[in-house]
């Protein structure tokens, strides 16, 4: 490569996390390696290893990049139920596939870390972010639909919770039945919204 083709800056990094990214997908975090992501890259280790010094470092910037910068659209329907179906269908089209996928490449780093699932969504989403059911229950108390009272978290994102659990028993897209019964069956009645 000529150096008046020599890629730097955002152009390089965004060039790194893409292969990082399709190096984890396609390999898992075992393949995950410096070597693999600066050959896709079309790069060297040492330019990984100015940007990223470890191994981890890296990891969460590809994550960071291609999930947390890549939210899932919530829609705004004008009703809670229209827009947790809506953002429930999102997922599943968005990510439904990569979910599962991601989950499981992501084994040998939570086994080797000693952490899990939770604790690295944790680390990538700056504290206070609302998810997208805060956004959808914000919107149905903001509409009248719902009233302004304190919900737990876990309550929140139930919806999103068994969405992931299906994707992740199952490996496989959530069917919409399931979605709606979801919605219908579990997350409004949780809420106190009769049909």
């Amino acid at each position: 490569m000529s150096l008046k083709a020599r890629r730097r800056g955002a152009e390089l990094e965004e060039a790194i996390l893409e292969a990082a990214w399709d190096v984890l997908t396609e390999q898992g975090y075992a393949g995950f390696t410096y070597e693999a992501i600066a050959a896709r890259a079309g790069t060297s280790r040492p330019v990984l290893y100015r940007r990223w010094p470890h191994r981890d470092e890296l990891l969460l910037a590809t994550l960071q990049r291609h999930w947390v910068e890549r939210p899932v659209e919530v829609p705004d329907t004008g009703s809670l139920r229209g827009d947790a179906l809506g953002f429930l269908r999102n997922a599943v089209a968005e990510r439904g596939r990569l979910i599962s996928l991601v989950s499981v490449q992501l084994a040998d780093y939570f086994r080797s870390t000693g952490s899990s699932y939770s604790e690295l969504r944790d680390r990538l989403r700056p504290p206070g972010t609302p998810t997208g059911f805060d956004v959808i229950i914000r919107r149905a108390v903001a509409r009248g639909e719902l009233p302004d009272v304190p919900r737990s978290a876990r309550v929140v994102n139930v919806p999103f919770d068994l969405l992931r659990h299906d994707m992740l028993m199952t490996l496989r897209p959530v069917p919409d039945e399931a979605i709606i019964e979801i919605v219908d069956d579990v997350w409004l009645p949780l809420l106190g919204v009769r049909g």
